[in-house]
């Protein structure tokens, strides 16, 4: 899940509610573990008993947000995005800023499937769309992004 560290009451809302789908779902949450979208989205999560993972930028695990069962503490600063890309099956952008574009932009490199929730509209130079899916709400983005998932079984 990407989305930035400070967000209005609605960017959070949906994160949460993402958070809360991933984990009905039997998905595994991958953040970037701090505040903002990545807090809204584990704390949701964890609430209904999902698995959440926080690729830290620092080498601190307890910087973690309270809804990461598992902190990954990388020393990796901005750098930490290609992990949690590379992680994840799937990524669910919502709304955001440059860190959130960078992540979208190594998601689509890295071949993962990206699943847009009101946030950026990303053209190439010859203004085509890259092959990233928009969802209208959070339930249409997580079902989206785990279309052709694995079930874990969890």
């Amino acid at each position: 899940m990407l989305g930035p560290s400070e967000a209005s009451a609605e960017t959070l809302a949906l994160a949460a509610a993402v958070g809360a789908q991933l984990a009905q779902r039997n998905a595994i949450l991958v953040c970037g573990g701090l505040g903002g979208c990545m807090a809204a989205a584990a704390r949701a999560a964890r609430g209904l008993g999902g698995t959440t993972i926080g690729v830290l930028p620092g080498y601190d695990a307890s910087a973690a947000n309270d809804g990461i069962e598992i902190p990954l503490a990388t020393g990796l600063g901005e750098a930490r995005n290609v992990v949690v890309v590379a992680s994840a099956h799937a990524v669910i952008a919502i709304g955001g800023a440059a860190g959130t574009l960078s992540e979208i932009a190594l998601a689509l490199k890295l071949g993962r499937r990206v699943v847009g929730l009101q946030t950026w509209d990303v053209r190439a130079p010859d203004g085509s769309a890259p092959p990233m899916l928009q969802a209208r709400d959070p339930s249409e983005a997580v079902e989206l992004a785990l279309e052709d998932a694995v079930d874990l079984g969890r």
